[in-house]
């Protein structure tokens, strides 16, 4: 294990967490000195001292290994939650040490759930921070330190195969070291436009700022208690609509459709399918809300469904409405929507349209098989013949999946939480999604949860958004030593 190429670039994922510190003492002097001034400042002095000590101590090196990388994706995000969870527990206030981690933990994973009662409670600079953890996790703290890296670095070509999976980079028809580019141009590209959407549409510069970080990294932090449904707008509701939709698509799609100037890009089976269980979950979640008990007329139940539907497919966990008002169908729908999520490529989280989509294909390939034994059955996307061994990884990854999650469910029942609530909460954490239902709902928070729940949910918003194989990696690599 190489430490040096390690440090040096587990340094630089540091120091982006102290350049978004720094902004936000900027927001805390441009507000009048806020209450938070102290714990920021605080932070980033001991942030960007610990992120500029290895270049200072350790020289440079373009040597890296398999094993270097998984530590740099591993250690880079670990140290990240750690780090920022310092301006909360020097803040103070419902902060202890679990809550401020939980919070670190679900901002930079992108999850939003939160502990906090009263979100309007915190000053502005700490919305601010607590906004851009959700923004550095969206295009992820090693994609910052890659944008970083000259593009003919050997660490970079590495670290970008090992961070961006093989199913995210499919459709991106570019070099490996370009694709981080690509990504990272649509990311910036959505943020801004959703900014000046949120702006137009009536929130303030300071809101419209924070809720465009969430809503491109598909995170869901707001600066308000009642999140959108706070702002009792319809442009707003239709705005996000949009902006989730668009930041749950492959940025490589995107990026294909504005280039080309074309919609060819978008005839792909995979988006058709992703773009089919959104209309069906949203009419039957709007349907569910009318002839339920929650009083909506159509045109709210409509928006409704639309909306939750989308918040929890591309694990945004916005809302405009209590889902503990709708019938338990409409829970267990969107409990199906947050083991699927949004498509690979984007900043959701879960299974991913894409591997539910290859298993289906491969379910009714099978099928036929049995009912046909001598015929030749192949599993066709895009008219690419996909061999086992490109089918295997995804549908081991599903497995995985469910195997993390029975798991979280066990030790969540074990811990004091009701089985209800340790499915649902098990699965938002796992796929990244953040509102969960009863307490932990759209309109709830996690803080009344036991403490030992709140650590399993941090260890699942960890494994949820750096894909398990990195963190299974590097425990294979402790657990064995050095051994080759």
């Amino acid at each position: 294990m190489n430490i040096k190429v390690i440090s040096r670039n587990v340094g630089f994922a540091l120091l982006t967490s102290a350049f978004f510190m720094f902004l936000s003492i900027l927001v805390s002097i441009a507000n009048g000195n806020d209450s938070a001034l102290a714990a920021l400042l605080i932070s980033f002095v001991i942030t960007f001292t610990v992120g500029v000590f290895p270049f200072i101590f350790v020289r440079s090196t373009e040597n890296i290994s398999l094993k270097d990388g998984y530590m740099i994706i591993v250690l880079s995000w670990s140290l990240s939650f750690v780090f920022g969870m310092l301006p909360y527990v020097l803040w103070g206030g419902p902060f202890t040490v679990i809550n401020a981690l939980f919070e670190s933990i679900s901002g930079y994973t992108t999850t939003g759930a939160t502990i906090l009662e009263s979100v309007e409670s915190l000053p502005n600079s700490l919305l601010f921070w607590r906004s851009s953890t959700h923004f550095i996790g969206g295009l992820g703290v090693v994609v910052f330190l890659l944008l970083i890296i000259p593009s003919s670095s050997p660490v970079r070509l590495r670290l970008t195969n090992l961070e961006i999976s093989s199913l995210s980079r499919e459709g991106y028809r570019s070099r490996a070291n370009k694709t981080v580019i690509i990504y990272s141009s649509v990311y910036f590209g959505l943020a801004a436009a959703s900014f000046l959407s949120y702006w137009v549409a009536g929130m303030s510069a300071f809101d419209a700022v924070n809720h465009a970080f969430s809503v491109c990294a598909t995170g869901g932090f707001s600066t308000r208690n009642l999140s959108i449904a706070s702002y009792d707008s319809t442009l707003i509701n239709y705005v996000t609509i949009v902006f989730m939709f668009l930041c749950s698509l492959h940025f490589g799609t995107l990026f294909m459709t504005v280039v080309t100037r074309s919609l060819k890009p978008l005839n792909n089976p995979v988006l058709k399918y992703y773009a089919l269980t959104i209309v069906a979950g949203a009419l039957a979640l709007a349907f569910s809300i009318r002839f339920g008990n929650a009083g909506a007329g159509w045109g709210e139940s409509f928006e409704q469904g639309l909306f939750h539907t989308l918040s929890f497919i591309s694990t945004t966990g916005f809302a405009i409405g209590d889902n503990n008002l709708w019938p338990q169908f409409t829970n267990v729908l969107l409990l199906f929507m947050s083991i699927q999520c949004g498509m690979a490529g984007s900043t959701t989280g879960g299974i991913k349209a894409d591997r539910i989509y290859l298993l289906f294909r491969c379910i009714g390939q099978h099928i036929k098989h049995v009912m046909h034994p001598t015929s030749i059955n192949q599993v066709l996307i895009r008219h690419h013949v996909l061999s086992n061994e490109e089918i295997f990884p995804h549908i081991l990854y599903i497995g995985l999946y469910l195997l993390f999650l029975c798991i979280s469910m066990a030790l969540n029942v074990l811990a004091g939480l009701d089985v209800n609530n340790s499915v649902f909460a098990s699965v938002s954490c796992l796929s990244n999604v953040g509102p969960a239902v009863g307490d932990l709902g759209t309109f709830g928070n996690f803080n009344s949860i036991p403490v030992f729940s709140k650590i399993i949910m941090c260890v699942d918003m960890f494994i949820g958004r750096l894909e398990i194989y990195p963190v299974l990696a590097v425990s294979m690599y402790f657990f064995r030593g050095n051994k080759r």
